[in-house]
């Protein structure tokens, strides 16, 4: 039997002090962290950039097939990815729970390891947060802070005609993974005694519950002298998130079905489900990738980066945001591509 440690051992100071004892200070800009009524920080003439995201239980996550560490990490990831789509560099993050009496001490010491582990990763303080009991399941709310050079951010409203469509990594294993999990907790409650069967799906599981953030592509990006028009991280699907850069930007688009960046794995999986893998990469979401455009002119800069793929470029507005498939079909874009590849 696994030791349970009750909470209320701790009081609310004592569990704070517990969950966040072994957390380092990576950034200068971190005047003074946990254990006082505020955090300071400085950016040293840089501008400040903010994001908050709120996770809960049911919603936007389910715990019976989503191992603690791995929330922990992953609800770090979601927020330093959106400060990565600003352009700018994650620096400190606080950090909220509230939980009900389900979770012990243990279950909360899993939850802060993933949350550690994240932080490290990407050189990110832990500068505060709360915790709070919770009628039934967990809820947790996560506020990234970072810096970038004075007027350096990218919005998703400046894209011009003309520009470069680009995407980082691949699309729509996150969603397969969601399926295949969601399809083996339904064998499970229908059947206990039927063990699960990842089938060697490590790739798209990994994609849902342990996805990265792209600080890489950002660094290399930096490191080319090129800014992007426009950026976004992808989260709601491709189809969804192009159409908010159209949007905003009061432009249209061309994407190509052919240049979509799938995995092999996926590719496999969509196959295996009956599914379209472009539709999955066109909705699925939670892939954490950036979407973003650039000026034609910095296309060789990017031709050496294999994670970096142009997908289409931006038009002019009463062009329409319109989908190239490998068919030359012409479709318009919208945030359920199936209903477009169905007709």
């Amino acid at each position: 039997m696994e030791e349970r440690t009750e909470i209320e051992k701790l009081g609310e100071f004592g569990l704070i002090d517990h969950l966040t004892e072994n957390f380092e200070t990576f950034n200068a800009s971190t005047i003074l962290s946990i254990g006082d009524d505020a955090a300071v920080i400085d950016h040293f003439g840089k501008q400040t950039v903010i994001t908050t995201d709120l996770l809960v239980e049911g919603v936007h996550f389910d715990l019976m097939y989503t191992p603690l560490k791995h929330l922990g990490y992953k609800s770090v990831i979601v927020n330093l990815s959106d400060i990565y789509a600003m352009n700018a560099q994650p620096t400190q993050i606080t950090m909220s729970l509230a939980f009900s009496n389900r979770f012990s001490l243990e279950a909360l010491e899993e939850f802060y390891l993933g949350v550690q582990i994240a932080c490290e990763k990407y050189g990110v303080d832990l500068i505060g947060g709360d915790t709070s009991t919770s009628q039934k399941g967990l809820v947790i709310s996560v506020t990234a802070i970072g810096e970038v050079a004075p007027d350096k951010f990218v919005k998703r409203s400046t894209a011009e005609s003309g520009d470069l469509i680009c995407v980082s990594g691949d699309l729509g294993a996150a969603f397969l993974g969601l399926t295949l999990m969601e399809r083996e907790k339904k064998i499970f409650l229908e059947n206990p005694q039927v063990q699960p069967t990842l089938e060697n799906e490590d790739y798209i599981v990994g994609r849902l519950l342990k996805p990265e953030a792209r600080k890489d592509i950002i660094d290399y990006l930096t490191a080319q002298e090129i800014t992007p028009t426009a950026m976004m991280d992808v989260s709601d699907g491709l189809s969804s998130d192009i159409l908010h850069i159209c949007k905003q930007s009061n432009l249209g688009c061309r994407l190509y079905e052919e240049k979509i960046p799938l995995n092999e794995a996926t590719k496999a999986a969509a196959f295996k489900f009956g599914l379209d893998p472009t539709v999955c990469a066109l909705n699925g979401g939670e892939d954490y990738e950036l979407l973003f455009t650039m000026k034609q002119a910095d296309y060789d800069k990017i031709t050496m980066q294999e994670d970096i793929s142009v997908i289409g470029y931006m038009c002019d507005q009463e062009e329409g945001t319109k989908i190239i498939t490998k068919g030359n079909n012409v479709f318009d874009i919208n945030a359920q591509g199936w209903n477009a590849f169905s007709k």
